[in-house]
């Protein structure tokens, strides 16, 4: 077995795991500015609220649907390619964002968590590039390879 499809999965699972992370995270954030009935710099505490609640899910049906991405790269064992391979691509921009972000903002830990979910998208999209699966069984010089580990010395001659 080879080391796609467990990574395929294992990215499912986190970008799953955190979509309702950001999503609950962003709702309780919500919750709190609108009892606290706080206001930064005269805005509406009610739009900051109701505003902060669509982001969490906004945030969250991304990292859902780069999961479900994710997870169809795992069920079918193949590459994602258009949409989804853009969702993953995008995904890793965001977390690599949020990662230079979080080490000031919320600290190492956030920082670490945020550089591990990159690496692995980051491999995901290596493992599954389409590139090897097409050079698969062509070796250097063009020819089809045999899959033999030796090439056979060529035929003698006659003088």
């Amino acid at each position: 077995m080879t080391v796609r499809r467990p990574v395929a999965w294992t990215v499912a699972v986190v970008l799953f795991a955190e979509a309702v992370g950001v999503a609950a995270l962003n709702w309780f954030l919500g919750i709190v500015v609108d009892r606290q009935d706080m206001s930064l710099a005269g805005l509406d505490p009610d739009v900051m609220s109701v505003s902060s609640k669509i982001g969490g899910v906004v945030f969250g049906l991304y990292f859902a649907l780069c999961g479900l991405v994710a997870l169809l790269v795992a069920v079918r064992d193949r590459s994602p390619a258009g949409l989804g391979r853009i969702l993953l691509i995008s995904a890793a921009v965001v977390h690599g964002l949020l990662g230079a972000f979080s080490w000031g903002l919320v600290g190492p830990a956030a920082f670490v968590f945020m550089i591990v979910v990159l690496g692995l998208v980051v491999l995901l999209l290596m493992t599954y590039d389409g590139r090897g699966e097409a050079e698969a069984g062509r070796s250097g010089d063009g020819k089809e390879d045999d899959g033999s580990p030796v090439t056979p010395p060529p035929a003698p001659t006659t003088p």
